[in-house]
């Protein structure tokens, strides 16, 4: 069966443009590449850019909800949007350098695999609200703790 437009869209995004395809460790795959629009936001003013990575999470879990009827998982593997949406929140108000961004990398990926309380329960969630929140809370989790470190 031919797929429509609009679903090759969705997957297109919640894929994050298809890198939750790899084979292999599509989840930091899909954190890798959240380097590139932090790249680009990083220069925005505080409040411009969590409005940005505000509106980027709702429209993950839209686009996520929308996604589901594709996969037969709770949780699938293929999708990465959430990956991407927790790391923007790891770096807001992080400068961009090569350092910050490897720090920030580790530390989103060190709290979305250990999901410390109450990461594990937002994760129960249904469909995409689970799927994007609690990465986005162990995107705040690493900001947090990012922050601490580049202060001291």
């Amino acid at each position: 069966m031919k797929q429509k437009i609009s679903d090759k869209l969705l997957k297109l995004y919640c894929t994050f443009l298809y890198l939750g395809l790899l084979p292999f460790a599509p989840g930091t795959f899909g954190t890798l590449g959240a380097v590139i629009p932090y790249y680009f936001i990083s220069e925005f003013k505080t409040i411009p850019y969590l409005i940005t990575i505000i509106i980027f999470a709702l429209t993950s879990i839209y686009i996520t909800n929308q996604s589901m009827r594709f996969y037969k998982s709770d949780d699938p593997g293929e999708i990465v949007i959430d990956e991407a949406c927790g790391y923007l929140f790891t770096m807001f108000m992080v400068p961009f350098n090569w350092g910050n961004v490897l720090i920030g990398f580790l530390l989103f990926r060190f709290f979305d695999i250990l999901k410390p309380y109450p990461i594990r329960k937002i994760e129960r969630l249904r469909d995409g609200y689970g799927i994007i929140l609690d990465d986005v809370l162990a995107g705040i989790y690493s900001n947090i703790v990012l922050l601490l470190i580049i202060r001291l």
